[in-house]
């Protein structure tokens, strides 16, 4: 078949990309059918992972367990182990079932498939293969039953449900096994799709009512700044929906007068943002340990099992891991669906706040359960989404901070749209397919970028 074809004259150009093998043994420079000039970038270098701040690198050391060096080819490695995701996603077409990255320096990148006849393509890309029963898009799809049948019952019993493609299941977190039997029977998702695991967590929304620091609104609760924006020429910051409605005021850390909260979703999401006023000036920042500024380069989503760290005013800066994309979780107030479930901690006060991996924002502070004394479990809204939805655009050191104009004329790329793996578009005369979900920005044109765009 012609899918086969295609596959043998990409294992092809993989072999002959052999050369081109980074840190984690990974040929995250190669491409199917065709090979990047020798001049073009690395993962790493596009996304600035070779260039992490000290704030993040230590607080990396201190939750995750490393030393220095460590820390710096963790970052690196994530970074070539997503393009090569990526490539390999678009390559593998339906037989694709997910990939993740393990190890203390993520040395590993898995990429699990449905055919036993694309091993040779994945481990010629320096993957490790694994034959799976279920497709990435059955799981997705069997993951949507089961959210639209919790739409109609009381799940606060089975709070949270995902796609772990460690697992290749479709899996329901509950504090009662018979709430999550309940719900898969309902949803009609078999045993062979899901996974139950039995956990005493109740997710909450992390907001806090007893005032502090980061920003106010209303002059009552807390929350905390996620990621500065821009929309035209308006300056703002995204956060979580659950910390204010539509027409809410906020005020800084110092109590002064800052801005309005021009849209929220909650629950179904967790998204909003805040225009501020002439006084405050959005910035590429998060703030770091110690108050050091951490730099944000862009938004290319991080892949499962990579290092995370979190910004709120109330814990500061910690780190842990992905854990799982596509998460829906029931909070007291309603569910949440497309969130991402990690290992960081958090405490009430923390929401709103920015999650970051390496330079590249992930997403907003959602809810969790646990403390950072004990350990816990948080979900960040996806930054991505947030951007789409409400037509922002995020502010980075790496390029403008308003969408532009398609980058040729008759080109359909351009800057400020979020793309997501998949997404074709035109650009010099050439159609590319996105690799990895990221907000485009100049200097990422599809010919610059080959981390993020695949020539077809």
């Amino acid at each position: 078949m012609p899918h086969r074809h295609r596959q043998t004259r990409a294992v092809g150009a993989a072999v002959a990309a052999t050369a081109a093998l980074l840190v984690a043994g990974l040929s995250g420079s190669a491409s199917a059918g065709t090979a990047p000039s020798p001049a073009a970038p690395t993962a790493a270098e596009s996304l600035r992972a070779d260039a992490a701040p000290p704030a993040l690198l230590r607080a990396m050391e201190r939750d995750l367990g490393l030393d220095r060096e460590q820390a710096e080819r963790r970052l690196v490695n994530e970074a070539e182990a997503g393009a090569v995701a990526g490539r390999l996603r678009s390559d593998l077409g339906g037989d694709f079932a997910g990939a993740w990255v393990r190890g203390a320096e993520s040395g590993t990148l898995t990429v699990a498939t449905t055919d036993a006849a694309d091993v040779a393509l994945i481990e010629a890309r320096g993957a490790v293969a694994e034959v799976v029963r279920h497709s990435l898009a059955d799981l997705d799809a069997a993951k949507s039953r089961l959210d639209r049948a919790a739409a109609h019952r009381d799940t606060t019993d089975a709070p949270v449900r995902y796609v772990d493609v460690r697992t290749n299941t479709v899996t329901v977190q509950a504090v009662r096994p018979s709430a999550a039997r309940a719900l898969l029977d309902a949803a009609g998702v078999g045993a062979g799709l899901a996974r139950v695991e039995t956990s005493a967590e109740r997710p909450r929304p992390l907001y806090d009512l007893r005032g502090g620091e980061a920003y106010y609104i209303n002059n009552s609760g807390r929350c905390s700044i996620g990621f500065p924006v821009t929309k035209g020429t308006q300056q703002g910051f995204a956060t979580a929906g659950h910390c204010g409605r539509a027409g809410a005021s906020t005020s800084g850390a110092n109590r002064v007068a800052q801005g309005t909260f021009q849209g929220s979703v909650f629950p179904g999401r967790d998204m909003a943002w805040v225009a501020t006023n002439s006084q405050w000036t959005a910035t590429p920042y998060v703030s770091g340990a110690g108050g050091q500024s951490v730099q944000v380069a862009g938004s290319t989503q991080a892949p499962v099992g990579a290092s995370v760290c979190r910004s709120g005013s109330t814990t500061g800066w910690h780190c842990g891991t992905v854990q799982q994309h596509n998460t829906s979780v029931t909070y007291p107030e309603g569910t949440i669906s497309g969130v991402t479930r990690t290992t960081v901690c958090a405490e009430p006060g923390d929401s709103g706040g920015s999650y970051i991996s390496g330079s590249q924002a992930q997403g907003v502070t959602s809810g969790g359960s646990g403390n950072c004394s004990s350990g816990g479990t948080t979900f960040f809204q996806p930054i991505n989404p947030l951007l789409q939805n409400y037509g922002l655009t995020l502010k980075t050191t790496g390029g403008g901070e308003d969408p532009g104009e398609p980058g040729e004329p008759g080109g359909t790329w351009a800057a400020g749209t979020v793309y997501q793996a998949g997404d074709t578009v035109t650009y010099g005369g050439a159609t590319y397919r996105c690799l990895q979900g990221h907000q485009a920005q100049q200097g990422w044109e599809p010919s610059n970028v080959p981390a993020l765009w695949q020539r077809v």
